[in-house]
């Protein structure tokens, strides 16, 4: 269910499509033509270092920041020519996060599904059933202004799934949280787009994005460096070493700073045999 009438994907279309993508900040270039299509279903990690467009290229898709250049659909619909249509599609995550802090989560929760127009009792159990899986049961009834970073991207995540939209656009949602609940968000991720879902999610984090993804793109100074699936893009290697490839970026010299070499006065290194000191 979603709060604009006549909201559905266009069949056949990418989850996201961007043609010619562009944004500049004064005489910087952060995004620089950009063109990709990501298939829908996908787990799809968008990945680069920092600086190099990222949180721009989501903000743009989502519509959260005008471009300067260039267009992007979402599920076949323009961003900017059908905000209400793209809306209703999309569950997003920006970052930075725009909680209502002096809201408690089923206050937030609540408050989302009202203006997505679903009906309380479907809110009360969907949010029930993410805010249990999430572990943020026993928080819920306390301020979001009180709660950790970790908790909030939690709390952000919950209120983007709880209309099931048919994309998701998040921007380094795994930042801030434990292991053990990263694992509990990737799985649940995963059987969203095992439903049909598409998840499009930042991160620079490559062995984070080679174990949950089957679809990457890679950016640097705003341009799409490669894109498809993980497999065809890493080839025989790891993720994280063709995207230094790609770059074209050298280890650093071991011979500089070698002034990191030398003892610090007044410290002992443990003998291994004898153990610390």
């Amino acid at each position: 269910m979603t709060a604009h009438a006549g909201a559905s994907p266009v069949p056949g279309a990418p989850a996201l499509c961007a043609r010619s993508l562009t944004k500049r900040f004064g005489q910087r270039v952060a995004v620089d033509r950009l063109d990709v299509d990501v298939p829908v279903g996908s787990f799809c990690g968008l990945v680069g270092p920092n600086g190099s467009g990222k949180t721009t290229t989501l903000r743009m898709a989502a519509g959260l920041q005008r471009p300067d250049d260039g267009r992007v659909w979402i599920s076949g619909h323009d961003t900017w020519e059908q905000p209400g249509t793209v809306k209703a599609l999309l569950g997003v995550v920006p970052d930075p996060m725009h909680l209502f802090d002096r809201l408690t989560a089923w206050e937030l929760l609540g408050h989302f599904g009202e203006l997505r127009g679903i009906d309380r009792g479907s809110v009360r159990s969907r949010s029930e059933e993410l805010l249990g899986l999430l572990g943020l049961t026993d928080a819920a009834g306390t301020l979001i202004g009180g709660y950790s970073h970790g908790m909030r991207k939690k709390t952000a995540l919950a209120a983007a799934l709880l209309h099931r939209p048919a994309v998701l656009l998040l921007d380094e949602p795994f930042e801030g949280v434990d292991p053990v609940a990263a694992v509990t968000v990737r799985d649940l991720l995963s059987r969203y787009c095992a439903g049909g879902g598409t998840v499009v999610f930042s991160s620079h984090v490559m062995d984070l994005v080679e174990r949950s993804c089957d679809h990457v793109v890679v950016v640097s100074d705003g341009r799409v460096l490669a894109a498809g699936p993980i497999d065809a893009v890493r080839g025989a290697t790891t993720l994280e070493q063709a995207f230094i490839g790609m770059l074209g970026s050298a280890p650093a010299d071991p011979a500089g700073l070698g002034w990191l070499d030398g003892s610090i006065p007044g410290s002992a290194v443990p003998d291994s045999r004898t153990g610390p000191v």
